[in-house]
């Protein structure tokens, strides 16, 4: 089969591997299409340790049922899917509580930490063990579906969030999963939402997808900016979708005494915090790991449009130019978003899934 190898830091190559073959609970997976997350992108220029080549990436992923180990029941061939980005064991306490997202035992796909190891889904095919396969719904085609591990992501860190019915929320940073978990906090029954952002193609998306109020965070003053805009320069509950230290500052500062505030990006490893603030406020702060079960849900949304994710697409190029993409993801090229890979070297246009 042919693969994207990840090889050393901002390189990639496309190379022949052999298939893998499924063990007695795997499925194996014809990939279909596959999304480039911004973890990879940063993984591709090795500053984060967690894509340490020789790595196959790609966590997010569809694609077509080829064939089954020995005691995979119910998975025929030719089923379309898409699946969980963690491999978890199914046995451990974790796993039996409902948190599979915090399984002892779990890999993660396409991310090479010695802990989580797991080639991904940039090939041809990848095996996964079959309870961690979702069948997709009617109509909803692979590029999209690609795209319900990050809504995932999102709806995982909304869902463990305490939000009250009509509580106006903030999210800083408008990438994919900041975009989703907007999306996510309107349908768990929030009231104004508010996303900010240093990118006004990013914003002007936000506001497409439906926030109430955008706001560019590098021009002005973020807090007296939203005062203007909601009455407050706080809110009950933040989300923080970027990761690094200057918006977890932010999105901090943001944060009413008492309120909530949820991290979901994981780019810088370390960072500083003012103290003070998060105990004089009384903060509660809670990260958000992966997801745990909210697939079912995802694609249910996905297939009624209350989520949208095809206007995330940005482009569509085929498995092959893996390279390109990466390095145009790599150095922020204007208006790129999501960048979704098919292995079927007959690519569609970007007309053809984006509509634009």
């Amino acid at each position: 089969m042919k693969a994207l190898v990840h090889t050393a830091p901002l390189r990639l190559e496309y190379v022949d591997r052999p298939a893998p073959v499924p063990g007695p609970d795997d499925v194996l997976v014809r990939v279909s299409a596959v999304a480039i997350c911004g973890s990879d992108v940063h993984g591709y220029a090795g500053t984060t340790g967690r894509r340490i080549p020789p790595i196959v990436m790609g966590h997010e992923a569809a694609g077509v049922v080829e064939a089954t180990g020995g005691a995979v029941r119910g998975w025929d061939r030719g089923t379309t899917v898409t699946f969980d980005s963690t491999v978890y064991c199914n046995e451990c306490p974790e796993c039996r509580a409902g948190r599979v997202n915090l399984c002892k035992n779990r890999q993660i796909l396409g991310v090479s930490t010695p802990a989580f190891r797991h080639d991904g889904a940039m090939a041809e095919f990848v095996t996964v063990p079959h309870w961690i396969l979702h069948r997709l719904p009617d109509g909803l085609a692979p590029e999209e579906a690609a795209l319900v591990e990050p809504a995932a992501v999102a709806m995982h860190a909304v869902r463990i969030t305490p939000i009250e019915p009509g509580a106006a929320v903030i999210v800083v940073g408008a990438g994919a999963i900041g975009l989703l978990a907007m999306q996510a906090a309107r349908i768990r029954g929030a009231g104004t939402v508010v996303v900010m952002d240093v990118r006004e193609e990013r914003l002007a998306m936000a506001r497409q997808l439906g926030a109430d109020v955008t706001i560019n965070s590098e021009t002005g003053n973020p807090g007296e900016v939203l005062a203007g805009a909601t009455g407050s320069a706080e809110a009950s509950v933040v989300m923080e979708a970027v990761g690094i230290e200057a918006t977890v500052r932010l999105a901090t500062e943001l944060t009413a005494p008492g309120g909530n505030l949820t991290l979901i990006g994981n780019v810088q490893p370390t960072i500083t915090q003012n103290l003070q603030s998060i105990v004089s406020k009384e903060l509660t702060i809670r990260g958000s790991a992966a997801s745990a079960g909210e697939y079912p849900a995802c694609l249910a949304f996905m297939r009624s449009g209350r989520l949208q994710v095809k206007s995330l697409i940005s482009r569509v190029m085929a498995l092959a130019d893996g390279q390109a993409a990466f390095d145009a993801l790599s150095v922020g090229e204007p208006g790129l978003l999501k960048i979704v890979l098919r292995p079927d070297p007959k690519a569609p246009s970007p007309s053809e899934v984006t509509g634009v």
